[in-house]
């Protein structure tokens, strides 16, 4: 897919990206884990690429963190995050970040465009304040998400009314070597997809009852979303997918919440 200043390419895919890359082209950006099919791209393979054209490389590290992933150590230029999630962490904010080991011009662009005032809303004194608050709590909170992510995904595998399950930590991810090399741990994040329909994936959703649905992640409270709904006409998400953001819950309520969900008849 092409548009007037980007193409879009499946970054897992050093062929495809390198076919991609144009004379005019500036910058790569990529998404690992991405959201919400939790692929792995190999991020020094990429930056490995980009170098040897002169071209700049900026990773959306929203889903890790650099607790759990430093893309920069893989030779990454930029790493970019949502601060609205894990690291403010308690759904209370809405903020980004944009980080640099070096000066390069894409980011002196984007400094001045925040400066001035064409970057959007510049955040509240509050605002930075529950994100430094967060920032405080953030490594136990994602590593604990993340034990507990494990576990629900192997509880899924097992299930019999689940088709697949997306999860980087599972050895039967396509790219669980290369997750295990790049990631300390695999995030709180789930993709499942429910055997059946749309309708079934929706039911599914509607039947928990500690799992809120809502569209976010990366909160303290574990959120149900069926994505395909969220990001509408055009998507390219099963119909049948359930992405699932792993809140601060007992593991053992989430995973029975979960089992009256797949099985309302036996609840």
């Amino acid at each position: 897919m092409e548009y007037e200043n980007a193409t879009f390419v499946d970054t897992t895919d050093v062929a495809q990206l390198t076919a991609a890359i144009r004379p005019n082209t500036k910058l790569i950006w990529i998404e690992t884990p991405s959201n919400p099919m939790l692929r792995i791209t190999d991020l020094k393979a990429v930056a490995t690429l980009a170098r040897s054209q002169k071209i700049l490389t900026l990773c959306d590290n929203t889903l890790c963190t650099a607790v759990l992933q430093k893309p920069l150590r893989h030779g990454i230029d930029m790493v970019m995050y949502s601060t609205t999630k894990y690291i403010a962490g308690h759904s209370d904010i809405v903020g980004g970040a944009l980080l640099a080991d070096a000066a390069n011009p894409i980011l002196e662009e984007a400094r001045l465009l925040q400066q001035r005032g064409g970057g959007g809303g510049i955040p509240s004194p509050f605002d930075c304040w529950l994100t430094l608050r967060g920032i405080a709590t953030l490594p136990l909170r994602i590593r604990a998400q993340s034990a507990s992510a494990m576990q629900i995904a192997q509880f899924l595998v097992m299930h019999p009314s689940v088709e697949t399950v997306l999860y980087p930590g599972l050895t039967s991810h396509p790219n669980y070597e290369l997750a295990a090399m790049q990631m300390k741990m695999f995030s709180g994040l789930i993709s499942f997809l429910v055997r059946g329909s749309n309708d079934d994936a929706m039911r599914v959703a509607a039947q928990t009852q500690i799992f809120t649905r809502a569209t976010s992640l990366g909160g303290t409270h574990s959120l149900i979303e069926h994505r395909a709904s969220t990001e509408g006409e055009g998507t390219k998400t099963p119909q049948n997918l359930l992405r699932l953001s792993i809140g601060l819950e007992n593991v053992s309520d989430l995973i029975v919440d979960l089992t009256r969900a797949l099985n309302p008849s036996k609840a």
